[in-house]
């Protein structure tokens, strides 16, 4: 019997403790015994600390102060990097886990997987025929965003994908001696070259560069995960269906914001998109190239059908290599067109890739002729893969999504208007802007002349007015197949939607993009299924959108606005308002989630996230926004990509076949009931305490956020104000910083206890027991609530102040924290948070002694960086290796 059979995490400790030593091995190489000696002081004080010795909390306090400032930084990144490895070690052992799982004889499918689902489908009598009419609607679409918490340079993350694959090695491959110690010699490399490569951006990234490191996401792990999935997807089909999903159907895609969000950020304009779309088409080309290249090679048979002869020639012995040498030479004149392009040159654009058919027409072809041939298993190997990676990322590899302010386009609509001396737009009530976009949406002639006559003060000549139009314009010489969604921020009402559609109308967007109203505030989500019944009931809009109508969710703006389960409890209602109202009109719904990676932000897990939506509100399409670090936690290493890729389509097909149970009448009033008193504690805090600015401000780093180069979006929509104008992201950012992790509980506590004082602990434990809503909601507040720590931010707050009256409401704070702990375990019916999560506990357990010791860092960092009136940024870059470490500790920013 091995030690893995006794304990299953065995190898994950030795794999951690491995790297610990080969990172100890590294910095006594690199930065000297002397501080290596102090950074193991303060790992040792840590895990005393963390075990309760208030003695050791005191000396580390004490070391930590006294390091000089050419000491911290190094000190900074040294625990930060030991808590990446432990990440990647997390993640690999993820896999290992898995493979073990497949590999045991007997063992059952497991959870959320597509083999345990599609026989628990047939359990429930979901006969093959409705499975199969089920996978063919299947469309979920995860789009990818960046965010100003996305933290890690795509040069580290590649070293650090070479650390997994030394993992996995040394894990997998039978090895001699030598050759262990070969691969030992190459991990410790890529050790040293992560420890010799800055961590953090030294300038704001740009919202190219941000684009670009969406494109590694997909060159390293999803171009080939995504074809590997299809096959085994398609195996279990076939297993329970008798039928073969297509290899030109992409039940799966993906989108991205990453150069189309503009909505208060002034660095995204018409130039940029246009640049990224660009980017993001010549990406495509040369991966297709790579892959068309090797296909060739491969490809030497000589028998083929008619009709690919009739593509090649009768001469042709090779006519497969013959028939992919035109698709390869197709392919390098278009990405060479692209690079001209990018260059600022305009060359003739005959013979490039214009639609995604042109690529897919050759290969097909060579399919079909290879199975007619009987070389089936040829066809199905390298050649299947690619037609898949066709379906699924096209021409462009990534749909671009283009995000905007929906006042933004109220300013552009008021300008043609003043222009037109037809009024001002502004002043019209929500009737007459509705006649006039009708109007001219159905006004065969153009809205403006070619040419303006205007005086340079002109609302028309206003540059954020010149910049809306110049973003249509652009938007109208792109392919089709590159764009996604046109996404209205802010959206309040139907003249929002249709003030888009004339603006697309009067540039001549040849193929108009779907415009899709995002509802995020309070009462917006309050408002949605009104707004979009009002849209409906237009016949002309009706008629435009072919049956289908995209919604999208926020989920960050209205936890500001109301907290964590206000909000939350808002969402559900909207999205059960919005199905009602489509249903109402026959109208097909795709619901549009905006969730982050934070509890308050809607993070959840995949498979829990989506089987707690409303009934109905699935329906087999879905589309999800995968932000910042989740997305290289989801999807930077090739297993656990997998497995994220089948939790979507899995939980997707069953929220689809198998919908949660309607809401009970009582749970309603309850929900209603608790929200009310949830607002009003968050109301009574955020936004009537006078001290809570300035404690935000004094006591977390949310002013450092704002100064450092952490993404190329502007932390708030206005530079003054309060809260209101602070973006949802930093402002959870902040407080999870220092572990208050306020907007996730603050009124959550005193709601659920009120109700249990009422005599509605009955319905609660309904709830909890038969509501899968409710039963996420309690998890991710357990598991928040874990990852919080009222003595870490006490520290930062005897840290950083000596004001009595923010010590007063930190204390404050600080205890109810401890009270929603107390309450929630009382609702759960359990003794200690994470009971049943044993492995989550333990990873932040182990953790403890590493972040710990970042936080009284960071504390440090900003007392001596606030006090500092010279030479303040000398400390930017130790405290940006703080804020990144305690991130990867938490696996979560904002």
């Amino acid at each position: 019997m091995t030690t893995t059979d006794i304990d299953p995490n065995a190898p994950l400790r030795d794999d951690i403790r491995l790297m610990g030593n080969l990172l100890g091995d590294t910095l006594r190489q690199q930065v000297g015994q002397a501080l290596y000696d102090k950074v193991e002081a303060i790992r040792v004080l840590g895990k005393q600390a963390r075990d309760g010795n208030e003695t050791a909390n005191q000396q580390l306090n004490q070391l930590l102060s006294a390091l000089t400032d050419d000491e911290l930084l190094p000190v900074a990144r040294a625990f930060t990097q030991f808590l990446n490895l432990a990440n990647i070690a997390e993640q690999y052992h993820q896999v290992r886990r898995h493979r073990a799982w497949e590999c045991t004889d007997n063992a059952p499918a497991q959870f959320g997987s597509i083999r345990e689902l599609f026989p628990r489908l047939a359990r429930q009598a979901i006969s093959p025929e409705a499975l199969w009419q089920a996978v063919q609607q299947l469309d979920v679409e995860l789009v990818l965003t960046a965010h100003p918490t996305e933290i890690s340079r795509r040069t580290l993350i590649q070293k650090y994908d070479d650390i997994a694959e030394c993992l996995e090695t040394l894990d997998y491959v039978r090895l001699t001696p030598v050759e262990r110690q070969t691969e030992l010699a190459r991990l410790k490399h890529h050790i040293i070259a992560a420890w010799r490569t800055d961590e953090i951006r030294r300038l704001r990234p740009t919202p190219v560069d941000e684009a670009k490191w969406g494109f590694t996401t997909i060159e390293q792990t999803l171009w080939y995960t995504i074809p590997q999935f299809l096959r085994e997807f398609d195996d279990a089909i076939f297993e329970h269906t008798g039928q073969h999903l297509p290899l030109t159907q992409a039940p799966i895609r993906f989108a991205s914001w990453m150069g189309g969000d503009r909505d208060g950020n002034p660095n995204v304009t018409h130039v940029v998109t246009e640049e990224v779309l660009l980017l993001s088409r010549w990406q495509a080309a040369e991966l297709y190239w790579r892959d068309i290249d090797a296909l060739r090679a491969e490809l030497s048979m000589e028998d083929c059908t008619p009709a690919l002869r009739a593509m090649v020639g009768e001469q042709c012995r090779e006519p497969y290599r013959e028939l992919l040498r035109q698709v390869r030479d197709r392919l390098a004149l278009t990405r060479d067109w692209i690079t001209a392009r990018l260059r600022g040159e305009l060359l003739d654009h005959a013979g490039i890739y214009h639609h995604v058919s042109e690529l897919m027409q050759p290969l097909l072809l060579c399919y079909d002729s290879l199975v007619a041939c009987n070389m089936y298993d040829i066809a199905n190997d390298e050649l299947s893969n690619i037609i898949r990676r066709v379906a699924c990322f096209g021409l462009e590899l990534l749909k671009l999504d283009i995000r905007q302010e929906s006042g933004r386009h109220a300013d552009a609509v008021a300008a043609i208007t003043d222009y037109l001396k037809l009024g001002n737009y502004h002043d019209w009530d929500e009737s007459q802007r509705q006649r006039f976009l009708l109007s001219e949406l159905n006004n065969p002639r153009p809205l403006l002349p070619r040419q303006l006559h205007a005086t340079a003060d002109a609302p028309i000549n206003a540059e954020p007015v010149k910049e809306v139009l110049a973003t249509f314009n652009m938007l109208a010489q792109q392919p089709a197949g590159a764009l996604g969604a046109y996404v209205i921020s802010m959206a309040k009402q139907p003249s929002d939607v249709l003030a888009v559609m004339l603006l697309q109308k009067e540039a001549e967007v040849p193929h108009p993009m779907r415009v899709v109203p995002l509802f995020e505030t309070l009462a917006d989500l309050d408002n949605a299924p009104a707004c979009l019944d009002a849209l409906l009931s237009i016949a002309w809009y009706k008629n435009a959108i072919n049956g289908h109508q995209e919604i999208m969710i926020g989920y960050s703006d209205s936890a500001k606005d109301a907290g964590f389960l206000t909000a939350n409890w808002a969402q559900y209602r909207a999205q059960e308002g919005l199905t009602a109202i489509a249903e109402k009109h026959g109208v097909q719904l795709t619901l549009f989630h905006g969730r982050g990676g934070s509890i308050s932000r809607g993070g959840a897990p995949t498979h829990q996230a989506l089987l707690s939506q409303p009934p109905k509100s699935v329906q087999g399409k879905i589309r999800v926004t995968e932000q910042g670090e989740m997305i290289r936690f989801k999807f930077g290493m090739k297993g656990i990509a997998m497995r994220n890729l089948e939790l979507y389509a899995a939980a997707t097909l069953e929220a689809t076949l198998l919908p949660p149970p309607a809401v009970k009448p009582e749970w309603r009033e309850l929900m209603a009931r608790m929200t009310q008193t949830s607002l009003a504690v968050y109301k009574e805090t955020v936004r009537d305490e006078p001290e809570f600015i300035r404690y935000l401000r004094t006591v977390t780093p949310e002013l450092e956020l704002q100064m450092l180069p952490l993404g190329s979006r502007p932390a708030r929509r206005h530079m003054t104000g309060g809260i209101e104008s602070l973006r949802a992201i930093p402002w959870v950012f902040a407080w999870t910083q220092v572990r208050l992790m306020l907007p996730a509980w603050l009124g959550t506590g005193r709601a659920l206890n009120t109700a249990m004082d009422d005599g509605f602990t009955p319905v609660i434990r309904d709830m909890r027991e038969h509501w899968p809503y409710f039963q996420t909601l309690l998890d991710m507040l357990e598991m928040v609530l874990a990852k919080s720590d009222s003595a870490i931010a006490a520290y930062y707050e005897v840290h950083l102040t000596d004001d009595p009256a923010l010590h007063a409401l930190g204390e404050l704070l600080r205890a109810r924290l401890e009270k929603t702990v107390g309450i929630l375990l009382n609702v759960i019916e359990r003794q200690e948070l994470l009971e049943l999560s044993p492995i989550l506990q333990r990873a932040i357990t182990v953790r403890t002694p590493y972040i710990l010791p970042l936080h009284m860092l960071q504390a440090e960092l900003m007392r001596r960086r606030r006090e500092s009136v010279e030479a303040s940024t000398r400390y930017d870059h130790a405290l940006m290796v703080t804020i990144a470490g305690i991130a990867a500790g938490l696996r979560n920013t904002g």
